[in-house]
């Protein structure tokens, strides 16, 4: 048995959080800001998952585990360390179930690259209550095919969680990054999914994307030069009222991960001497807005 906290109770840790309990196989903590009452419930279709969790609210007085999982926004890397001390008393590893390429970057003072363990999310889902979730579709996530990433797919064996290893995760983050990028549009129109069906946004969504792609080339990703197109087939497939989470937290007035998905291309095109306009003035556009 694994004894294993999530640090972050939102859509992605609740889901995580479920699928882990309902093995029978690990301890599941959750780890808040808050105290949070009540069964955790991870609604998916017709699907309903409930499980009984602790919540933890105090670092200070978390007890050493087997793995932590964290799944804050990704700006919230300090948040989200204040509780490594105590739960990575004993050397856990550090799983890092967020949007964006820099994982290690991101925590990077707080724990040692070694530790820790990048995972790629695909989970489409939304908090609707302080222990209930809904989840549209399949979660999949991704690691690296290397030792930490196989252990940290096997704590998901026996649940609907998909895990894939991958011999080129650089390449998994960037294509995951190719969407997110292309996500800022919905977002700064405040308009769902459904608004991908303009041609003229379509057309601004390839651009984004292709900056993208030309970035990630450069860092060292291997991305197709169909990518742009894929990724507004999928946004053109999705349900037209599905909305992101960038989307989300611009409209509910909360901080947004638009560096870890946007900005993060804007950064890495200097470095390489990239142009990115594109990516630039979403950017802009949503830091202006806030």
């Amino acid at each position: 048995m694994a004894r294993i906290a999530i640090v972050g109770p939102g859509a992605i840790g609740g889901v995580m959080a479920a699928w882990l309990a309902q093995t029978g196989r690990h301890e599941v903590a959750l780890c808040a800001r808050r105290p949070l009452a009540g069964p955790l419930t991870v609604t998916n279709g017709s699907q309903v998952i409930t499980a009984d969790v602790d919540v933890l609210v105090d670092p200070a007085r978390a007890r050493a585990v087997d793995w932590v999982l964290v799944a804050t926004k990704a700006y919230d890397a300090a948040g989200a360390a204040a509780w490594f001390p105590g739960l990575c008393a004993n050397g856990a590893p550090v799983a890092v179930l967020q949007n964006g390429v820099e994982h290690r970057e991101r925590f990077a003072g707080f724990m040692a690259p070694e530790k820790v363990v990048p995972v790629m999310v695909d989970c489409p889902a939304e908090r609707t209550g302080p222990l209930q979730v809904r989840q549209r579709g399949l979660a999949k996530l991704a690691v690296a095919d290397d030792a930490p990433g196989r252990a940290f797919a096997a704590l998901f064996v026996g649940t609907d969680v998909a895990v894939e290893t991958s011999e080129d995760f650089k390449s998994v983050l960037w294509r995951k990054l190719c969407v997110n990028a292309a996500g800022v549009l919905p977002a700064l129109l405040l308009k769902p999914a459904a608004v991908f069906q303009d041609e003229r946004i379509g057309e601004i969504a390839r651009g984004i994307v292709r900056e993208c792609i030309a970035v990630g080339r450069a860092e060292g990703a291997s991305l197709d030069d169909d990518l742009a197109e894929s990724v507004l087939a999928r946004y053109r497939a999705a349900p037209p009222d599905s909305v992101n989470s960038l989307h989300a937290d611009r409209a509910a007035g909360r901080p947004t991960e638009i560096d870890a998905r946007n900005g993060v291309v804007v950064r890495l095109g200097r470095k390489h001497g990239i142009a990115t306009p594109l990516n630039q003035m979403a950017v802009a556009l949503i830091e202006a807005g806030k």
